[in-house]
């Protein structure tokens, strides 16, 4: 399922549940097994979820670059792994302009089409 992120102070950020779903478990929302279809986070409970998201990111295992091998064929950018910190950076800085404004921040499943 294709999540989207909304804030009247910013763009949306869009993401699949099974990537949004830690984000969010970070950020303090809970839930049983699937990402909930709506939810929000208000203006108070940004700073929260932000320092969460934070936390998380500092704890997360660094993605291994590959080596500086002359004689590999270079890895192409969308084979590269993507580590937690790349993933949540547009839906932190979201966060914070949004934490910045006072304007809540909303999520839901993406339309089909």
């Amino acid at each position: 399922m294709l999540i989207t992120f909304r804030s009247k102070a910013g763009a949306e950020v869009l993401m699949l549940s099974e990537h949004a779903g830690p984000l969010l478990r970070a950020a303090g929302k809970s839930f049983p097994e699937q990402v909930p279809e709506r939810g929000v986070f208000t203006p108070e409970q940004l700073q929260a979820a932000i320092d969460g998201i934070e936390k998380a990111i500092a704890q997360a295992p660094a993605v291994k670059e590959e080596d500086d091998d002359d004689d590999k064929p270079p890895v192409h950018p969308v084979s590269k792994p993507v580590g937690l910190q790349q993933r949540a950076f547009p839906l932190l800085d979201l966060m914070k302009k949004s934490l910045a404004k006072g304007a809540t921040l909303s999520w839901e499943a993406a339309s089909p089409w």
